[in-house]
Parts: C-alpha cells; structure tokens; sequence
C-alpha cells in the first residue's frame, strides 16, 4: 500500500467535520475529486472507510484507525517540518515535554536551567497538561517526555520513579480548619462548603479538581481564579477564600505569608509521580540527558537534609 499526504489529509478533514463536501473545501479540491480519491484510497485498503448518508459521512471502523494513524503521521510531519526549520537557525535538537502542574511549577525550573545551560543548541517545548493527556501524548508521538500524577495506565510506556505530588488545604492563620492540620486532615468533600481560591481553567489541577467534584456530584466554588502558586497563597492569606495546591509550593510561600497548610485525607491527595517514554534507548542522545538529569534532581531531594 503507497499512502499519500493529501490523502491523509483530507481524511482528516472529512472526519473532523463529518461531511466530504466540507473536507473537499478545506483541502482545497472539487467534492469529484475527493470523492475519487477517497474511492481510489477504499480499493487500495481494500476496505470502506466512511458510512456515507443523507446528513453527512461517518467513520467506519477501518476509517477510525486509518484517520488516528493519520493524524499521527500529519503530526510527526509537522514537528519534522519545526525541527528542520530549527536546525536551519543553527539549533541541534528540539524537545518536547509535557507535564502536570506541579512538576511544572515547582521541580522542573531549576532542572531544566541546568539542562539548558549544558545543552545550548537544544531548544525545548515545554507544555502543561492533565496526566492522562500526558500519557496519550507520549503513546502517540506529539512529546519526547512525559511526567504524569496518580493512577493513569502506562503499559505501553516506560516509566521511571520521578517525585512524589501531595495536594494540601491552604487556609488563612487563624481559620477554623487550621486546627485539622495537628490532626489527620480534612477530606476535600467538607471543604466544597467554602469558597476556593483556584488556578485557571487551562491548569493540570484546575481540571483535576473539576474531575474529582464531578465523582463527588458537587461543585467547586471558585470565588477567585490566578494565574500561579503564589497569587492563590497570597489571595488565601488575605481571606478571599481556600486553596487546593501542592504541599511544596505551600510550604514554600508559607514562610513569608501568614496562611496554614492542613492535609487532605483522600487517597487521591498523595500521588507518585513517574517520568514517561515510549521507548527509552530510542530517543536521541540529547533527550536521554534529561531523563538522567530528572531522575538525579528526584534522587537528590529524595537524601535526608
């Protein structure tokens, strides 16, 4: 079988849009001639690839997998087209990583100032997003690296130890609830009672938080919205409302601002945090560096003070 990108593109196309007329104009062709090339691409396979019907198109099975694979390889096209573009500046490597909130915001800055300091003509493109996000996007090619929270399955991956995450309540000092903190915590369920300081709504935790309520059928209520760790810690400490943020980062500023940490007692609060490849000897020299470097960065603050 010989596959050909415009092929593959205007799949896409159909798919995303669920009418063949509508990808032909989005591929820029006559609907005969997509419809020719979709034809010509059924006989090829040897299988039909849409269901077509008075109020549009729709994937077949085989055009499921045939557009999935698709968009895999439109998208390995376009990261060969930026890295090419990249080297063209004189730029020897580009990486890709994906993490959740915390390792973005707390452990990977120092890390990544160490890595980029030793590796000048590599760029990176580092991006923010909810772990099984993150997994998906290693399984399928758009990222080199992943670090993911929690319980998410990873059997098509290799996954290293990395860090451990724990979610705290930030309240203000003198809050009713600071007193839980001597104690065993607060389940998450009795803080849904009050207002909540939250990150943003494109934020790893905002989205996780969101899920979490959902299980419980509650919701959030979100007086605030910031854009960091320490505009929430600095909002809680003026009484605006709680927080739900990673220890370390409350620890952090709670030694300049006069606000409380008090543990979480659900499960889901202490998560293990693992870094996530598709193959480990299979990324270039200079992608295998930072995996050494993040399981050093783990390993140094895992030694007692």
């Amino acid at each position: 079988m010989h596959f050909d990108l415009v092929d593959l593109r205007l799949m896409v196309r159909v798919a995303e849009s669920n009418s063949l007329t509508r990808g032909a104009e989005s591929s820029h062709m006559s609907l005969p001639a997509a419809s020719t090339r979709i034809k010509n691409l059924e006989e090829s396979i040897g299988a039909k690839l849409l269901y077509r019907t008075s109020q549009g198109v729709t994937l077949t099975p085989p055009g499921q997998a045939f557009v999935h694979h698709a968009r895999q390889v439109l998208g390995q096209i376009e990261h060969l087209r930026g890295d090419m573009q990249e080297y063209a500046k004189g730029i020897k490597g580009h990486l890709r990583v994906f993490a959740n909130t915390t390792a973005l915001g707390e452990f990977l800055p120092p890390v990544l100032r160490s890595y980029l300091r030793t590796h000048p003509d590599v760029n990176i493109d580092l991006r923010e997003r909810l772990s099984h996000d993150i997994v998906r996007a290693v399984s399928e090619g758009q990222t080199d690296i992943g670090i993911v929270a929690g319980h998410v399955r990873t059997e098509n991956l290799q996954t290293i130890a990395y860090r451990q995450d724990r979610l705290v309540l930030v309240v203000p000092a003198g809050h009713a609830l600071a007193e839980a903190a001597q104690a065993d915590g607060v389940p998450f369920e009795q803080t849904l009672d009050l207002d909540h300081i939250g990150l943003h709504e494109s934020s790893a935790i905002h989205a996780f938080l969101r899920q979490v309520c959902d299980g419980l059928h509650r919701h959030l209520r979100l007086r605030i919205q910031v854009g960091n760790f320490e505009a929430a810690c600095r909002m809680v400490e003026a009484a605006v409302g709680v927080g739900i943020l990673p220890e370390s980062a409350a620890r952090r500023h709670a030694q300049a601002m006069a606000i409380r940490i008090v543990p979480l007692s659900d499960a889901w609060a202490v998560r293990a945090m693992h870094v996530c490849v598709r193959n480990l000897e299979a990324l270039p020299m200079f992608a295998r560096d930072l995996v050494d470097l993040l399981v050093a960065d783990a390993a140094q603050a895992a030694r007692p003070a």
